[in-house]
């Protein structure tokens, strides 16, 4: 079992790297472009804080959105994980999570991602400066995962992602995968993790709805202005490779370093590399920092910088209590707050 589960970690590590290669190399000239863009939003005050970093050491309820391989690995039987992010120009972004072990199945997990964008103002060729009426986007990902631990070393993780978008009289939904895998203490080495993940793969997207029709007369046709219907292009998932590297080190009997590191490669941006630390004192209070680059990228397209972050954690009678905060700075924007609370027994 051991040896199988090994040779299909190296399989998907091969398929990573081949297609990370400069052949499936990413398209900035195509950013902001892609189909259901929330679904890049990271979520959980840990992982934000460590850059986003953690692909092989994530566990638990927090590693459903990075790595649905690290599900298989909560030191729970049941978590409930809420999050709340004040993300870029005051949007809202709040995030629902809840799993729970089954003996000799593995571990399910059902989460809700949505966005408070707020409302606003109808505009229209005639009424470029507004109507004076307003609407309300809605963008909500729900997403399934299964993960399961095919040995104490190895879990392997997949999820469904049911997206939905709609701007005012338009909208669409989709369907997206993703599929995670970790090897803990990989090669025999105690400590040292790697973490494999391509996420964000599906069909494309397209909008569609009354907000599309528009009144127009036919050239050279006695027939009165009557409706026709735009047809809006398609667009692909912004899709996700990413590898990553983790270890954990004892630092005497109570405090424990955990570094992480990863490359992720993607369809609308140039190629990313984060790096993130944490410090833990007897499983309790944690202290975090992380960083994000993309050496290619220009300068003025890249907004993102480093990360910081703190938790507490507490277990009263099996009902575990965790509490995490992060910060994310951003250029030209006000940073990123992240507050986390989860629950587990």
């Amino acid at each position: 079992m051991m040896k199988t589960a090994a040779r299909l970690l190296l399989f998907v590590v091969a398929v990573v790297l081949v297609m990370s290669s400069d052949t499936f190399a990413g398209r900035p000239d195509k950013a902001g472009t892609s189909a259901a863009p929330m679904l890049l939003i990271p979520v959980g005050g840990r992982d934000v804080a460590l850059g986003g970093a953690a692909l092989a050491t994530t566990m638990g309820i927090d590693a459903v959105y990075y790595n649905p391989g690290g599900l298989a690995f909560s030191d729970k039987k049941t978590e409930a994980m809420f999050s709340h992010m004040s993300y870029l120009a005051d949007i809202g972004v709040e995030y629902l999570g809840l799993s729970s072990t089954f003996e000799g199945f593995g571990t399910l997990a059902f989460t809700l991602k949505s966005m408070a964008i707020g409302d606003i103002a109808v505009t229209t060729e005639a009424l470029p400066d507004g109507s004076g009426e307003t609407f309300t986007p809605r963008f909500s990902v729900m997403g399934v995962t299964y993960s399961r631990a095919l040995t104490d070393r190895i879990g392997v993780g997949l999820t469904v992602n049911f997206v939905s978008e709609q701007i005012d009289r338009v909208s669409t939904s989709g369907v997206s995968f993703n599929f995670g895998v970790q090897y803990h203490n990989f090669a025999g080495m105690d400590g040292f993790n790697i973490g494999v993940a391509i996420k964000n793969f599906g069909p494309q997207m397209q909008y569609d709805g009354p907000g599309l029709l528009r009144q127009g007369q036919m050239d050279g046709l006695l027939r009165p202005t009557s409706f026709y219907n735009l047809v809006a292009a398609k667009a692909e998932l912004p899709s996700v490779i990413e590898l990553g590297l983790g270890y954990n080190l004892a630092l005497g009997d109570k405090m424990m370093l955990s570094a992480s590191g990863l490359f992720q490669n993607q369809n609308f941006f140039d190629d990313e590399y984060k790096l993130g630390a944490e410090i833990s004192y007897d499983k309790t209070f944690f202290i975090r920092g992380g960083y994000d680059m993309a050496p290619k990228a220009e300068v003025d397209t890249y907004i993102w910088g480093p990360t910081f972050g703190a938790g507490l954690s507490q277990d009263f009678d099996g009902l575990g209590f965790t509490v995490d905060y992060a910060y994310q700075t951003a250029k030209y924007f006000g940073a990123n707050h992240v507050f986390t609370l989860k629950l587990g027994f």
